[in-house]
C-alpha cells in the first residue's frame, strides 16, 4: 500500500476511535470505550506503518521534514494515550489527547506534503540533528500530556468553585491528582526540551554557524522554555496554587505550538508547509 493510503486509513480509524471515546464520555459506556481503545490500537499500527514506509523511502530515521516530525509526534501522543486509558478516572484525558493527535494527523495530511530534506549542509552533525528532533518529539508529547491535565484541573476547579456538580465532575480525578499528573508530565518534558535545545546549540557550534543563535526558532524555543521554568518557579519557590500554575502550563503549550509554526521562517530548520 502507498503511504497516502495507509495514512488516510489511519486517519479514518482514528476518527472512529474518537467517536467511541466521545460516546463513553457523554454517557458511561464500557463497550464503547473498549471498541474505541481497540480502534486506537489499530490506528497506532497504521501510524507505525506510515513511519516504516518513510524509513524505507528515506533510508534514515524520518524526522527531517515537518510531515515526518508531526507524524512522529502524533504517534507518540497515541501511544501515550493508550497508557493513560488504563489509569483510573481519566476517561477525558485520552479523549483530549487523541483529539490533539487526530488534529495533528489531519492537518499534516492536508497541509504538509511529505518531501525529504537531505540537509546536505548539515552532514557533519547529522546524528546530532536526529537526536535533537527525537528529543523535541518526546518533549512535545510530555508537554501535551501536562497541558491536558492542566486544562482538566482548570475545568474541575471552576466547576467546584461554582458548586456545579454533574456526572462529568464526578468522573474526574481529584484536583490533587490532576495537579500531580500535570506536574509529573511537565517535570519529564521540560528537561527533555532543555536537552533538545542544548543539542541544537551544540550542532550550531560544531558547524560554526554562530549567527543562527539569533535565529527566530532558537529564540522562540528559549522563550517557551522560559515559560516552563517560570511554571516551576511559581510552583516550587513561590508556592502558588494549582490553578495559577495550570494557567502557565497552558501558556507554555501554546508557545510550543507557535514555536513549531515558526519553522517556515527559521534558517535553522527551513521547514515549510509545502
Amino acid at each position: 500500500m502507498s503511504l497516502n493510503l495507509i495514512y488516510d486509513i489511519g486517519i479514518c480509524i482514528y476518527a472512529l476511535s474518537l467517536l467511541f471515546f466521545i460516546s463513553d464520555c457523554v454517557s458511561r459506556n464500557r463497550a464503547a470505550k473498549r471498541i474505541g481503545t481497540g480502534l486506537l490500537v489499530v490506528a497506532a499500527l497504521f501510524q507505525g506503518g506510515a513511519i516504516g514506509l518513510r524509513v524505507a523511502e528515506t533510508r534514515t530515521i524520518p524526522v527531517f521534514t515537518s510531515f515526518d516530525f508531526l507524524l512522529m509526534c502524533s504517534f507518540s501522543v497515541t501511544l501515550t494515550s493508550l497508557v493513560v486509558i488504563f489509569m483510573k478516572r481519566t476517561e477525558f484525558a485520552p479523549l483530549l489527547m487523541n483529539t490533539i493527535g487526530f488534529c495533528v494527523m489531519f492537518l499534516n495530511r492536508f497541509w504538509i506534503t511529505t518531501g525529504y530534506n537531505t540537509l546536505e549542509s548539515w552532514q557533519t552533525v547529522h546524528g546530532m540533528l536526529i537526536l535533537h528532533i527525537a528529543l523535541a518529539s518526546i518533549s512535545f508529547t510530555a508537554l501535551t500530556v501536562g497541558a491536558v491535565f492542566a486544562a482538566m484541573y482548570m475545568f474541575l476547579h471552576r466547576k467546584l468553585k461554582h458548586k456545579k456538580w454533574n456526572d462529568i465532575v464526578r468522573r474526574l480525578p481529584s484536583l490533587e491528582i490532576l495537579d500531580k499528573y500535570s506536574y509529573i508530565a511537565l517535570l519529564l518534558g521540560t528537561p527533555v526540551l532543555i536537552l533538545s535545545l542544548i543539542v541544537a546549540v551544540l550542532s550550531i557550534a560544531t558547524e560554526g554557524r554562530w549567527t543562527l543563535l539569533a535565529d527566530l526558532k532558537v529564540l522562540s524555543t528559549t522563550v517557551a522554555l522560559g515559560v516552563y521554568i517560570y511554571y516551576f518557579v511559581r510552583r516550587r519557590i513561590q508556592k502558588q496554587s494549582g490553578y495559577d500554575t495550570a494557567i502557565w502550563a497552558i501558556i507554555g503549550f501554546v508557545f510550543i505550538v507557535v514555536n513549531f509554526l515558526l519553522n517556515a521562517w527559521s534558517g535553522f530548520h527551513s521547514w515549510s508547509g509545502v
